[in-house]
Parts: structure tokens; sequence; C-alpha cells
């Protein structure tokens, strides 16, 4: 992959059909990169996950989204919770991990994807939201909230996660 897009770079003639080649290098690699937000809080008994569920499967998942041109990683993800989850607060610059799953494409292909996850200490909930109509949205205990995801890498996330937070307090 490097030795074409090295390649192509060298055969554009122009400034634009150089930025160009770029363009498409970037746009290849962000279409298979997502960031998420993991957001999370105290509750009564302990640390709790906000889960949502997917627009066309209805699983279980977490807020997630393409890179946005504009947006660092973090904020990114901060943006996909207030939109799909209605929810602000402090996120994490830095990721606890990331995990791979297929996302499932329009035209009914499959892409292997890689996720981001950024903690997310949700301040705000709010009462309506882009997504609202869209998704249900829940505060699940974390243990519990990593045995309702489907991907094996967020299931694993969710738990160090949870550990971590637990050995913290």
């Amino acid at each position: 992959m490097l030795l074409r897009l090295k390649s192509r770079l060298r055969r554009g003639s122009s400034i634009v059909g150089r930025v160009r080649d770029r363009l498409h290098a970037l746009t290849w690699v962000a279409h298979s990169r997502q960031y998420a937000a993991l957001p999370w809080r105290e509750g009564k008994d302990g640390l709790e996950i906000l889960l949502i569920t997917s627009r066309e499967t209805r699983r279980w998942v977490i807020p997630k989204g393409w890179p946005m041109i504009t947006l660092a990683a973090h904020d990114a993800a901060a943006q996909e919770a207030f939109e799909e989850a209605g929810v602000r607060g402090t996120i994490s610059e830095t990721p606890i991990g990331a995990f791979r799953y297929r996302k499932r494409l329009k035209t009914g292909k499959a892409q292997l994807c890689r996720v981001d996850v950024f903690p997310l200490a949700v301040a705000t909930e709010l009462k309506s939201w882009p997504e609202r109509r869209q998704r249900q949205r829940r505060w699940i205990p974390a243990l519990e909230a990593a045995r309702m995801v489907e991907e094996p890498g967020l299931r694993r996330l969710i738990e160090a996660f949870a550990e971590a937070e637990t050995a913290a307090a």
C-alpha cells in the first residue's frame, strides 16, 4: 500500500494531482478507522456504562463514528456521544485501547474497522439530541454492560476499564 502511495505521489505532475492522490489515500485510511466514546458515571452501586442501540441491528454498542476532518480523534468521539447518546462531559485525550469489528455497510458488504475508544466522564444527559428517535440508551453496571456487547474486543476493554476504575476508587 505504501509503495503504491509513494509511486502515485511521484507520478503527480502538479500540486493538484499530488493533493488529490494524498486525499484519496487518507480517505482509504479514514474508512477503516472509527472513534468511540465510552460514556461512564459513578452510580449508587458503582461504575455504570451508557450503552445505546445500533440503528440497523438494534444490538447494544457504544457511540462511535468515522473521523471528522475538523476534529481531533477524542473530540470526534465526544461529538458522536452527543449525536448518538445525548451526553456531554469530559473526554480523555488518550484512548484506553481499541477493538476491531465488521461494519455492515449499506451496500450489504462488511468492512473491518479498528475503533479507538476514549473514556467520557458524563456530566450532562440531554432530553433532546439528534438521534433520540433512532436509538435507545441505557445505563448499565459496567460488568453487565461488558456482557451485553457482541464485540469481544469491546467486552475486554469495558472489563479492563471497570477493573482500573474500581482499583483507583
